[in-house]
């Protein structure tokens, strides 16, 4: 102890003064002590829960200094139960033991049996009042620790959380509070999942269904989870998951009758709806939840492809736009619920995206709930050939989040983990995750063999006794069931279950929802040409335009950028020609004044990847924001909400898609960095964006911005792809358009709002366009014009010398009106398709009819022969509006673009005057 005397003088006589010091200098540098001291103080500062340490070591501290170096060992070891007692825990329902760390030995700590009836001060809540043996401090912190449940909180560096959760944890998790009618609510949950999976099993063999048996913990725990969200505030439950467990979670969860179910399986269904819809283990749902207290909780699942994860960002977007009507600051009212697998949560990288998003200003939800049903296995993969870490849930420790591991055959513990988790959002508005351990009856469905590849495993799982069996048993031994409780509950659901089949079996039944109900009442699905009235007041957009450069007493704008604003008022005011920055901030100030919200997200989209938006101005001095588009009328106008999103496309597209599930009259704009970026989402536009209204009827009116554009920027900051958009265009699901004037953009994002019905809105949007002298519009084409799908060609005077039409679509449409001007074509004629799906072919055989002697028709394009318009835009013209057109422009390439801006430059004027030759063409058609 040499170590001590010599650094420690009067520890005897109990100096505080040292003790504080000494507290505050491990404080500051854990090093700086001597190790007896960093025991101490490491055990003693996460174990005491009073606020003052110092002063409680100081009361903890004995009278010699031997004893207070084993007081301190002895906190370590309190301290290492905190923080790895989850890896002695009993998780696994397979039983497979795992080795306990040595940390929790005695000998690691310098302790041995001999110390077992010595009594020490640890700060232990259960001993607050006075001191415990060793023995009885060892076995409590098992007990808590290294049961059925293992928890990880020591990495959460936030104090005041850590310490609420060792409360939470040491007060209460050695005997959960439920009730009697508790218990027997987990096990009527319990038998429901069985019976359910046991019917479909027997009844329709052969199906898939991604059964649930192994894992049937999950419905008492989610039903725990809504009982208990009812208790602290919550109104909306929004639930994401994958397809394993999903059937039974719709039937015993969201409440979709048996019957409806059966039917699906029975092939038995009325009113399927438009298109092809889906397997029944992708579809969503909504209903009522009425708790046993009363309390009303709106349940939404949504849908869901096979893409494991895919769904994550949805829900979380969902959820905020929930919030957001439902004014829920504080993020109480609407909780998002997301159920993951174990090898998906560690293995899809959208989880971290999401995990990352928490606490973002334009993200966050106020924290997710997380529910891991931990089969220990992923199709046929082993978790060593599926992650480098420990434990699947490794990726929430990014964010600090509380990890909870619970053995899924001790369902009173999943719930009372459930209960803690939930106060612990509601609390500090952050994710939990709850790992519950489990296992996987069957092969990843039901017809597969998994002994093939996990032999050991599934002959430990064939002898397993279902889950429901060992909770009646301990509720028999409780007295908390008896007689024949338990028969009388599977007489009652097996007689439900035959009955509900018998019912599908003889009747056609139908939905019980439709699509468009609550926020989306009195919209249409079917698209239409009709003519939508997006005119506006030229006195209102002066107003707009001023408030545009009205700043707050004292905000100081850059002065570079404040020319540029005021510059931007004069030429509303002075009636002169308006560029695209400017005008897109019009537009959305007039949506502003009435009553339409805006959210706009993107990477750099508050300034504009291009320098063109200045929606959230940056006070030049204090880095204040301020936007504008917010104080035009300040509490008569909605609001207008710019987020700079994360360096992420997917789960911020699949962010506002989401959203815009969730709030159909709010323009909700998606902007990419540069468009072809988007492709680092093609999932979400895949599964989502492009086909959720024809596999799950669900709508939306989301709107993307992708720039797009040739100019000598290389592979990969000149296209958007917009070839891939048209290869999924059918059905009229979506709009893809292609704008070549500002005026066009501001009747495209106010018809959007407009018309009544929702579809996606893809729009090529400008680069260099942003700022090209003929790129222009006037406060006239704003106030008193449309949005055009086709545009006329003004400049021909006389339609009748036309003989060679040029069909095309966005930038390239000003160089080949340079090009005209240059070699003075009058025979020719340049008709912009706007709109390029759905293609408006009644007006397009308007247009071209002006022109009665033209024999020429060619598509000109910037991209490759194989990418743009090209392959989708011939196949329609000559199918709808029976034109016949040739090819001018780039040959096929496995690229977008070449690398040099002068090679670029050469293939650009090649291809304009091959459309427009001279005298003499120089090149031949692409």
């Amino acid at each position: 102890m040499s170590e001590i005397k010599t650094t420690a003088p009067g520890i005897n006589a109990w100096a505080p003064e040292y003790l504080e010091s000494q507290y505050e200098q491990w404080k500051a540098d854990p090093a700086s002590v001597g190790s007896q001291w960093q025991s101490f103080f490491q055990g003693f500062d996460l174990a005491a829960s009073q606020t003052d340490a110092p002063s409680a070591a100081v009361a903890a501290a004995p009278a010699n200094d031997a004893f207070i170096d084993k007081n301190g060992r002895v906190n370590s070891l309190v301290y290492h139960y905190r923080d790895v007692g989850h890896l002695a825990a009993n998780l696994d329902p397979l039983g497979i033991k795992r080795a306990s760390p040595e940390m929790l030995t005695l000998d690691f700590h310098g302790l041995s049996e001999a110390d077992l009836d010595t009594k020490f001060r640890t700060g232990v809540r259960e001993f607050t009042n006075g001191s415990a043996t060793l023995r009885d401090i060892i076995a409590y912190l098992q007990s808590i620790y290294c049961g059925t449940m293992g928890v990880e909180y020591m990495h959460i560096q936030n104090t005041g959380e850590r310490r609420w959760l060792q409360e939470r944890l040491e007060k209460s998790t050695i005997k959960p509070a439920i009730s009697p009618d508790g218990k027997r609510g987990l096990l009527r949950k319990l038998l429901q999942a069985e019976m359910f999976e046991n019917f479909l099993h027997t009844r329709y063999k052969g199906e898939k269904r991604f059964s649930l048996e192994g894992g049937e913990t999950l419905i008492p725990i989610l039903w725990y989870a809504l009982e208990s969200a009812g208790e602290l505030e919550a109104k909306e439950v929004v639930v994401g998951m994958a397809h394993r467990g999903r059937l039974n979670v719709l039937a015993n969860i969201i409440n979709k009758s048996y019957d409806e179910i059966f039917s699906e399986f029975e092939g038995n269904y009325d009113n399927l709806g438009d298109g092809g819809g889906d397997v029944k283990y992708h579809k969503g749902y909504s209903s009522n939840f009425i708790t046993s207290t009363g309390n009303f909780i709106k349940l939404t699942l949504t849908a869901n492809p096979s893409h494991l994860e895919a769904v994550d960002p949805v829900v979380e977007g969902r959820t905020r736009a929930k919030q957001r009507l439902l004014k829920d600051t504080e993020r109480k009212l609407v909780l998002p619920f997301l159920i993951h697998g174990d090898a998906a949560f560690a293995g899809q990288g959208i989880v971290a995206e999401m995990f990352n998003m928490m606490t973002l200003p334009g993200y966050t939800t106020g924290g997710t709930i997380h529910f891991i049903v931990n089969n220990q296995i992923g199709f046929t993969t082993d978790p060593a050939d599926a992650r480098s870490t420990p434990y699947c849930t490794d990726v929430a420790k990014m964010v600090q989040s509380p990890i909870f591991h619970v053995n899924s055959e001790d369902p009173e513990m999943c719930a009372n983990v459930v209960k803690i988790a939930l106060e612990y959002r509601q609390r500090f508005r952050k994710d939990v995750v709850i790992d519950m351990w489990c296992y996987r009856k069957y092969g990843h469905n039901e017809g597969d063999e998994p002994a093939y590849t996990q032999p050991r495993m599934y002959e430990v799982i064939r002898t397993k006794k279902p889950i429901s069996s060992i909770y009646q048993e301990k509720l028999r031994e409780e007295n908390i069931v008896g007689g024949d409780d338990v028969e009388l509950m599977r007489s009652d659901l097996e007689q439900t279950l035959n009955d509900a089949q018998q019912y599908g079996k003889e009747n056609k039944v139908r939905k019980n929802l439709t699509p468009f109900r609550t926020q989306w009442s009195g919209f249409e699905r079917e698209f239409n040409f009709s003519p939508v009235d997006t005119t506006f007041d030229e006195k209102v957009l002066d107003e707009i335009a001023r408030k545009l450069v009205d700043f707050p007493e004292g905000f100081m704008v850059n002065p570079k950028l404040q020319r540029q604003l005021t510059a931007r008022r004069d030429l509303v005011l002075n009636r002169e020609a308006l560029d695209w920055g400017l005008v897109e901030n019009l537009a959305y100030g007039t949506l502003l004044l009435e009553e339409t919200p805006v959210r706009l997200s993107g990477q750099d989209c508050r300034r504009g990847t291009f320098t063109h938006r200045h929606a959230a101005l940056t006070d030049f001095n204090t880095e204040e924001d301020f936007i504008p588009l917010n104080f035009i009328r300040p509490g008569n106008q909605e609001r207008f909400c710019v987020y700079d999103s994360p360096l992420s496309e997917a789960s911020v597209l699949g962010f506002e898609y989401g959203y815009s599930l969730g709030d159909p009259r709010m323009l909700i704009i998606w902007e990419a960095q540069f468009g072809d970026f988007a492709n680092g989402a093609q999932v979400i536009i895949d599964q989502f964006i492009a086909s959720a209204e024809t596999k799950w009827e669900r709508s939306s009116g989301l709107v993307f911005l992708l720039p797009h554009g040739y100019e000598g920027q290389g592979p990969e900051h000149s296209s958007a792809r917009l070839e891939r958009f048209l290869q999924l265009c059918a059905e009229n699901n979506m709009q893809v358009c292609n704008l070549t004037t500002p005026a066009q953009l501001f009747h495209a994002f106010r018809k959007q709002m407009k018309q009544k019905f929702r579809k996606p809105l893809i729009i090529m949007s400008p680069k260099s366009l942003l700022r090209h002298p003929k790129a222009v519009s006037t406060v006239e084409e704003l106030c008193k014009g449309r949005f055009q799908e086709i545009i006329d060609d003004a400049q021909v005077s006389d339609p009748s010398k036309v003989r060679r039409i040029l069909l095309h679509t966005g930038k390239i449409h000003y160089d080949l009106m340079a090009r005209r001007a240059e070699v003075d074509r009058k025979d020719t004629a340049l008709i912009r398709i706007e709109q390029i799906y759905p293609l408006h072919t009644e007006l397009l055989r308007k247009v071209i009819a002006r022109y009665p002697k033209a024999n020429e028709f060619y598509w000109v394009q910037e991209e490759p022969r194989n990418m743009g318009a090209w392959s989708h835009i011939r196949e329609s013209l000559f199918e709808q509006a029976g034109i016949t057109v040739e090819y001018i422009g780039r040959k096929a390439s496995a690229t977008p673009a070449v690398g040099s801006k002068k090679a670029h430059d050469v293939e650009q004027a090649q291809l304009v005057e091959a459309a427009l030759p001279g005298v003499v063409a120089k090149v031949a058609v692409g």
